[in-house]
């Protein structure tokens, strides 16, 4: 495995917004929330670049075995992390995050008055993502991430017959280990992705 130090599918590493269901206070007091987390956790976020173009983010944290039958309980004492019988508190010692990007409409169900522009391995390679431990309102860099697996495929049209036609189009996919060892559960996990002047594109964090 190697660190994140270059670009890798277009996309320069540098070191998920997923909101978990929140409820009322009244109702808090009232009932007990529950939450499962078997398959890790998901997330998806919209993003846009300067020139127009819009894409999405999405994928998810997972760790073999950890979040199977995983679940978080809100009541009136607070918010516990159960397996079983098991009460937890922090992440394992790793994390396995897996993330696509790929462009969409800016605005999707809507005609387009002008011609769309797609997103391309040029665009992608000016883009910048950081990852963060998020407690509360404060932010530190994850470290020592890893890179697993990156890849780049054509999106093959509907209409394939007249796919020389039409403008290519693309789908980066990235699998990342995460070390979280001491992490509490509590902490988010975020990306924040820039483009070179340093706009924020697009930003999203696994949460439990």
């Amino acid at each position: 495995m190697r660190a994140l130090r270059y670009k890798t599918a277009g996309l320069a590493i540098l070191s998920l917004l997923l909101l978990a269901p929140v409820a009322s206070a009244s109702q808090s007091r009232r009932d007990k929330n529950i939450w499962n987390y078997d398959g890790g956790v998901f997330f998806a976020t919209d993003g846009s670049l300067p020139n127009g173009v819009c894409f999405r983010v999405s994928g998810n944290l997972d760790a073999p075995d950890f979040f199977l039958n995983l679940k978080r309980i809100n009541d009136e004492k607070g918010t516990i992390f159960r397996r079983g019988t098991e009460t937890l508190t922090h992440f394992p010692d790793e994390l396995f995050l897996s993330f696509d990007i790929h462009d969409q409409p800016c605005t999707p169900g809507l005609q387009e008055a002008e011609a769309r522009t797609y997103l391309t391995p040029e665009m992608i390679g000016t883009l910048r993502v950081s990852f963060y431990w998020k407690r509360g309102v404060d932010l530190r860099a994850a470290k020592n991430i890893t890179e697993l697996h990156a890849a780049v495929e054509a999106v093959v049209p509907y209409a394939a017959n007249l796919a020389s036609q039409l403008p290519k189009r693309f789908e980066w996919s990235y699998q990342l280990a995460v070390p979280s060892k001491d992490v509490p559960l509590t902490d988010s996990l975020v990306m924040v992705f820039r483009t070179t002047d340093g706009r924020i594109a697009a930003r999203v964090a696994a949460r439990l």
